[in-house]
This record gives structure tokens, sequence and C-alpha cells, in this order.
């Protein structure tokens, strides 16, 4: 089995998420001796951190550079983050803006990261290779990256990505690329704060109408919907 984790942080080593991380809370709980982990972590800061955080796996390969889009064209990219973000500034983005946002108060430093784009990363590491779990949380490049993703090209059973940054628009267009390529809606992703969509690939009429009214749906709403999806799809 393959998992992939794109924007790893410091995986369950953080005090600052009370030491908890999705990602690794999903994979460790299944038992399989074929597990094969893959995390990818932009901040050099965190990569000890995640060598400690999978010890005693049989194989996990750790790659520290950023994801970025296809047209991305340089080898380096420069990341923000906010000096109060401590221990192991889990917001590490492209986008100053967004650091700001929720650091308005803050200095802002940056940092230039190695960098490498999506569609290479895939190719190079898991071509022809069934994918059972991707996870994509990379702080603001979310959508661009996912976007760029071929998902008839790449055999990824699950995928997990964050949608709390995107908008109407970039929710909308994520839905609509998953029901294309023959995915469905499952409720909430790995993360341990519901910060994610899950999409599995399967079809499914009602679930392919639920994901498309989805984003028009307050998030006030969203646990009592997973619940009802939940009971008729699973």
């Amino acid at each position: 089995m393959i998992f992939v984790h794109i924007g790893a942080g410091a995986g369950d080593l953080d005090p600052s998420t009370n030491f908890r991380d999705g990602f690794s809370e999903y994979v460790k709980k299944i038992d399989s001796k074929e597990k094969r982990i893959f995390v990818v972590e932009a901040n050099p800061q965190n990569i000890e951190k995640l060598k400690e955080c999978w010890k005693g796996y049989s194989y996990v390969k750790i790659f520290n550079f950023a994801i970025t889009p296809n047209d991305y064209s340089n080898n380096k990219i420069t990341l923000y983050y906010s000096q109060d973000d401590k221990p192991h500034f889990q917001l590490l983005s492209y986008d100053k803006r967004l650091v700001e946002k929720y650091f308005p108060n803050s200095k802002i430093k940056k940092i230039e990261i190695s960098s490498i784009k999506i569609k290479d990363f895939l190719e190079k590491n898991f071509f022809n290779l069934k994918i059972d779990s991707l996870s994509l949380d990379v702080e603001g490049l979310d959508y661009k990256i996912f976007m760029d993703i071929d998902l008839q090209k790449f055999d990824i059973s699950q995928f997990s990505i964050e949608y709390f940054h995107l908008n109407r628009k970039q929710k909308k267009n994520v839905i609509k690329k998953f029901i294309k390529n023959g995915y469905s809606y499952n409720g909430f992703g790995i993360d341990h704060n519901n910060l994610d969509w899950l999409f599995i690939k399967k079809k499914s009429f009602w679930n392919n109408f639920v994901s498309q009214i989805f984003p028009y749906i307050h998030r006030i709403h969203y646990k009592r919907l997973n619940k009802l999806i939940r009971k008729v799809l699973i």
C-alpha cells in the first residue's frame, strides 16, 4: 500500500497541534506490513521531526522540497512564514498575504526552498504504481497543484485535499474535476480539524449530486451532511 502526504509539517510531533496529525494517525492505524510512506515537507526545520515521527516503519521516504504547479519555471521558490508560528511554522506559504491574514501583527520572514513540479514528482516516484491514499495540504497552492494532476494518468484510490483556502469557484472546479474522473465525495478527509475533503475513486449518482451542491452549503452543516452521506453510501 502506498500513502503520500504533500505538506507534512512536523508529523505528530508538533506541540502547537497538540501532537496530532491526521495523515500519520490515519496511516499508523492501518494494519499492513506492506505500507510504503512518502512524505513531502518544504520546511527544512521539520525534517528531523518527520524522521522521528516515522522511525520504525520499514519503508519511508521523506522529501525536503516544495511542490509547485506545472507552469512554475524555477527550481526554487520563495515561501513566507510568521515568526510567531513557532515552533514548526505550519503556515509556510508562497502567498505572503495569506500568512499576514492569520498573523497580522507578526514579523513575516521568507525562505528560499528547492522545488519540483507536481507532474515531475508523481512521474518520478509513482509511474505505473497505484497510490492508495494521497493527501494534499500546501497552504495556498492546493488548487493550482491539484488542477495540474492528471487523474487519468496516475492511479489514486482516494484523495484528501484541503478546501480551507479555496474560494467558491475553485471548490466547484475541484469537485467537477473529481466527478469527471470517476471520484465521489466521501466526507471529511484525514485532517483532524476537518479542513479537507475526501474523494474516493468510485461513481455514485447520489454522491455526485451532493458533491455538486456541496460548495453552497455553509460549514455549519458539513458534519450533518457527512453523517448522512456515510449512512447512505458506506
